[in-house]
């Protein structure tokens, strides 16, 4: 296959002298098929687009709102747990355990809210399909808030600064409707989990490089990501699934883990998922879509329920993975060589048999393995960790 050369579009060569007689570090040659696979995982951060589905995406009184509600006990039924509870700030918005803890232990990890804004489905089966329906779920659900609509309205309704900030944020008091006002509630919670954006990596810097052929730049990044950059993309075939500038397809598959939550019983995962979106009353075929033209509802309208959706997940962003430690949809590989160690002996009779085709055991040697785990690596930020407003910070509104 055909390589680049530095000195014409790009190139990764040998290592040359640097100014005083240093030696630059060694970059690897490419192939133009690597160099096009590379750069279709950025550029990043992708551009803002707003939800047309909630009428307060983007607004700054409705992420000031969205992120007092995320961070108050009260929403709970029993005034003991929030959504900052399982989604942590300094821990990658999410835990740290194999399954997350609200009121009771739930059945799955929780996943991190990093670019959750870019999802086109929520929740690792997809039982929401849109951002501001999600948030509604673990506030109703017994495990994890054990709230009702009424608990919510009346929350917001008698707390003098909620109900400020409430209206500011949707131009009116907060209205009778007890569901109303709870899918309100739903969606400025939304608003705020859209800010949350990871930062540009030593990948990006990379990419980045590569695209415009600034070889010094390119330089910076290790010998090791670089190797495992090469393994991403070829002879691991990871960038199957998780491509695109968020390193995921947003889709649904099946990779072997196991779906057993306790003892004679399973995790239908997706199969279930499914399910749920079609009949909930709150997706975007419902009445509460802002947008008139329901044109983000094509999804919602069309999927179908397959048999070989029962035990698929959503594939996850591998942005800020290092910080969400441990992984899979019950959390049952503790560290990122966990996962690279997984996906190199894979037992493929472990998928049902109309899974995924593309999943073979990798067989990498250790050095491989190690590369890969440096490369994953370089895909997190490494940003100070989120410092924000907790309810009754600041000056009341008015």
């Amino acid at each position: 296959m055909k390589r680049l050369a530095w000195g014409g579009l790009l190139a990764l060569g040998c290592a040359v002298p640097w100014p005083g007689g240093t030696r630059q570090p060694a970059l690897i040659e490419f192939t133009e098929a690597e160099v096009r696979s590379i750069l279709q995982h950025g550029p990043w951060p992708v551009p803002w687009s707003g939800d047309p589905s909630n009428r307060v995406s983007g607004s700054a009184h409705a992420i000031d709102l969205g992120e007092r509600l995320f961070f108050d006990r009260r929403l709970s039924a029993t005034g003991g747990v929030s959504c900052a509870t399982c989604h942590q700030p300094d821990r990658g918005w999410s835990d740290g355990r194999p399954r997350g803890f609200g009121l009771a232990k739930v059945d799955r990890n929780t996943p991190s809210l990093m670019n959750v804004r870019l999802h086109r489905w929520f929740g690792l089966d997809g039982a929401a399909d849109s951002l501001w329906s999600q948030s509604l779920r673990p506030i109703l659900n017994t495990k994890e808030l054990g709230s009702n609509a009424g608990h919510v309205a009346a929350l917001i309704r008698r707390d003098a600064d909620l109900a400020c900030r409430y209206e500011k944020s949707f131009g009116r008091r907060p209205p009778a409707d007890d569901e109303a006002l709870l899918v309100d509630a739903g969606k400025a919670l939304a608003a705020f989990q859209e800010t949350l954006v990871t930062g540009r990596t030593a990948f990006d810097a990379f990419r980045d490089a590569l695209e415009r052929g600034d070889r010094s730049a390119a330089a910076h990044y290790s010998e090791a990501a670089q190797r495992g950059l090469r393994i991403f993309v070829g002879k691991g075939a990871c960038s199957t699934c998780h491509t695109g500038p968020t390193f995921t397809n947003g889709e649904f598959h099946d990779i072997g883990i196991s779906q057993f939550v306790r003892p004679g019983e399973v995790d239908p995962g997706r199969h279930r998922g499914i399910q749920q979106v079609t009949a909930g009353r709150f997706n975007l075929l419902g009445v509460y879509n802002d947008d008139p033209t329901r044109a983000r509802a094509t999804g919602t309208r069309h999927v179908a329920l397959e048999h070989r959706n029962f035990g698929e997940f959503r594939v996850p962003t591998l942005r800020n993975a290092a910080s969400t430690a441990p992984y899979m949809h019950n959390g049952q590989l503790a560290t990122v060589p966990d996962v690279v160690r997984y996906y190199s002996e894979i037992d493929i009779d472990r998928l049902h048999a109309d899974g995924e085709q593309i999943l073979r055991p990798l067989k990498l040697s250790a050095r491989e393995a190690t590369d890969l785990a440096v490369f994953l690596e370089t895909l997190s930020d490494y940003a100070a960790p989120w410092r924000g407003r907790k309810p009754g910070d600041g000056p009341a509104c008015r």
